[in-house]
Parts: C-alpha cells; structure tokens; sequence
C-alpha cells in the first residue's frame, strides 16, 4: 500500500471511529510505527488530522466564534500564564500590537506598568484598560465594529494595521493546527494577514485547548509565525512538529 493509500485509509477510519492510537494504526495498515508516525505528520501538516495524546483524531471544525463573555470565563490561569511570559518578549521602545482577545488582554494588563512601549490594537477592552491603567502610547485601529467580540475587523482595520511596523505583534486565534491559524470568521482574516506583513515578531499567544480546531478561513500559515506562547497541555508531539518547523516555542506555567 502507497502513502496515499495509507493516509486515505487512516482519515476514512477517523471518519467512523473519532480517535485511533498509534498501536491500532500499525495493526491497521501492517506497518512499523516510524511509518505510521510519517504518515501522521504528512496528514496533520496537510490538516487532516490532529495529535491527541497517545493517538489521533480528525480536527475539530468551528463554525461560530465565541463572545468576548464566554471566552473570559474559559481557562483564566492558562492565560495569566501566558499573558505575563509573552509581556517578557517586549523589548524597550517597542512598538506592540495586541489581537483581539481575552488572552492578548492578560498581556495588556502585564504590559500596563510600561512607560516606553507603543501599543496598537483592534480590541476595545484592550484599548479601555490601557487607557485607564498605563502610560503607553496607544492606538486604536477603527473599522467594523464586531460587537460580540468588542473588536474592529474588516478592510478598514487592516489598512490601518499596514501603517505601523511592528517590532512585536502577538496573534489570537480560536483554532490552530500545523497548517497554521485559521478562524471562522472571514472578516478577521484580512487583519491578521496584514499583522504578520507589518511586524519583525509574530507570536501565537493560545491556550493549549485550540490546538487541533479548524475554522472555515485560513489566516496565517503556520511558518509566518516566528514563536508560540503557550500552556503545558499542548502534546509532546505536536511540540516536537513545531520546533521542527522553526518556530521557537514557549510553554507558560
């Protein structure tokens, strides 16, 4: 049986099982586990599937976004963690931008004592709290407003991005996977493109449980990013894949 073969066959089998172990692959297709652990990499760089502890899965698609409410209340420590080891990647001076999103808003408030920083975001909350709380220089982008999010996104958003040049520009995401960031959203696909085209740094700030999702939108591939900023949940494996790829990673906590 060729790789094609093989790959077809593992993804039909995930279509009628939900998650298979690396032993029951190579029971499967009659071949070592080198090879099946090939065929797995192969798979989840083309985003077919998705490492789980001990085997694999199909990943998970997500068709709506959450509210800014509901993603508050959702791994609160994970993104304290998070937030506070990705504020340490400010350099003096720097010129920062914070995606929309409640794990970008722990870096706000990390970032909140900084004095020397210029800091540009599309989040309300974001822009709310550093105006209340910080001395830094601050810049809302504008555009359409997405209210369930408190954000701006869109065209307009985007070309106000592509006039600043980041030294530093932390992503959000509500799904990733070794393709890169994607999103369910088709509005916010614009601006996260031009954050990456406009910064030296691009750092995925995300908790561990959005690993594996897939939205409809692809965003950013994966070797735009020039790190990771995570939690210990994320699996060896997967940990291993994106340090193969070049992308430094931290784990938070």
């Amino acid at each position: 049986m060729i790789p094609a073969e093989r790959q077809n066959l593992i993804v039909s089998r995930l279509e009628s099982r939900g998650v298979l172990s690396i032993a029951e692959l190579t029971e499967l297709l009659g071949v070592s586990h080198m090879t099946v652990r090939r065929d797995l990499q192969q798979l989840e760089r083309a985003g077919r599937v998705t490492t789980v502890a001990g085997g694999v899965q199909l990943p998970e698609k997500i068709l709506t976004e959450p509210s800014h409410l509901a993603k508050a209340r959702l791994r609160h420590g994970e993104k304290v963690a998070i937030g506070r080891l990705a504020a340490t990647m400010v350099r003096p001076g720097a010129v920062v931008y914070l995606d929309a999103g409640t794990t970008t808003l722990e870096i706000a408030h990390a970032l909140a004592g900084r004095d020397d920083i210029s800091v540009v975001t599309n989040d309300f909350v974001i822009a709310s709290h550093l105006m209340r709380n910080a001395a830094c220089r601050l810049y809302h982008t504008g555009g359409e407003v997405e209210r369930e999010n408190r954000s701006c996104v869109g065209d307009p958003a985007a070309e106000a991005v592509r006039r600043f040049n980041f030294d530093i520009a932390f992503i959000s995401t509500s799904s990733f996977g070794m393709r890169g960031v994607s999103t369910p959203s088709e509005n916010k696909v614009a601006v996260k493109r031009a954050i990456v085209q406009s910064a030296d740094e691009s750092v995925l700030v995300t908790d561990s449980t959005k690993y594996g999702k897939l939205g409809t939108f692809n965003a950013v591939p994966l070797e735009a990013l020039s790190a990771i900023v995570t939690d210990a949940g994320l699996p060896d494996t997967v940990r291993d894949a994106i340090r193969r790829a070049g992308i430094t990673l931290h784990i938070a906590g």
